[in-house]
């Protein structure tokens, strides 16, 4: 999948007015994941993602400055990161996370997102791969 491609799916899913609202919502999302799971996970991700949003993945779990990746953090504080980062209320970013997922795993393969679920606490993980139509809660 190309960049182009990713972005158009994720502001068609989430139902955003543009293409900067979709690249700022897969930016915090992706931001927010690498944070959360291991650096080699983060790795094997944004390799298999355009190079532009897989740098979303590689800018957070190779920062200097942010030695803590792989941390656990439960849905909520999840989620309120990437709202932080999104500069949107919470329901808002649990929708375009789900949706940036959602675009994710049709982008990657091998399993790839099946070993990301995993690495995530169960409560976490139900929320963010339900897609975007699922429960937001």
């Amino acid at each position: 999948m190309q960049h182009d491609e990713f972005i158009g799916q994720v502001q068609a899913r989430a139902r955003l007015d543009s293409r900067g609202a979709a690249e700022t919502a897969t930016r915090a999302s992706l931001e927010t994941l690498a944070e959360r799971i291991p650096p080699g996970l983060a790795e094997k991700l944004a390799a298999q993602l355009p190079r532009e949003i897989g740098e979303n993945l590689r800018r957070v779990a190779y920062a200097p400055d942010l030695p803590d990746t792989g941390v656990r953090m439960a849905r909520e504080e999840f989620f309120d990161r990437v709202a932080q980062r999104a500069g949107a209320d919470v329901p808002k970013a649990v929708h375009e996370a789900r949706c940036v997922m959602e675009v994710t795993g049709e982008a990657t393969q091998g399993g790839l997102t099946d070993r990301i679920r995993q690495s995530l606490d169960e409560d976490l993980a139900r929320v963010l791969f339900s897609g975007s139509g699922g429960p937001s809660s």
